[in-house]
């Protein structure tokens, strides 16, 4: 079960911040690849790509929050019907749905969300996403 939380910057490595800083060289078209990011920010690709997708900063200019996920239903009636009740359940609002056509009777499913108003914690959704027998595979891509 994967965790999340909030912690003083100070506490961390100097490395996280500078794979934050990395990444924003990257997605700001500052630099035009990894390899120029990490030696903007002094650190190696191996800790660029060990971290890339687990530390992340607050956006504090925004109050737009978002999270995706991606998920495996079996190909039931209903079952996405399901899913979208238990994001409803926990006050979130859906932004977008992309649903696979079924194969071996599963079909992947990625949402989007906004977390603005959720309660409860995104692990407390994810459990909850788990807990149902025709929901596999659950995972959080990203959360902004």
């Amino acid at each position: 079960m994967e965790k999340y939380y909030i912690v003083d910057r100070s506490i961390l490595p100097d490395s996280f911040d500078k794979v934050i800083q990395a990444r924003n060289l990257l997605e700001t078209g500052k630099v035009g690849n990894v390899s120029d990011a990490v030696k903007a920010v002094n650190i190696s690709r191996g800790t660029y790509y060990k971290y890339k997708d687990l530390v992340f900063l607050p956006d504090e200019s925004t109050s737009d929050r978002k999270a995706v996920f991606s998920m495996i239903l079996d190909h039931e009636p209903g079952i996405l019907s399901k899913v979208l009740l238990i994001i409803s359940e926990a006050n979130a609002s859906i932004l977008t749905i992309n649903q696979n056509i079924p194969i071996h009777n599963m079909a992947s499913v990625s949402i989007s969300i906004d977390i603005n108003h959720m309660t409860g914690t995104i692990n407390d959704l994810i459990e909850k996403l788990k807990g149902y027998e025709f929901i596999s595979n659950v995972q959080l891509i990203a959360v902004e």
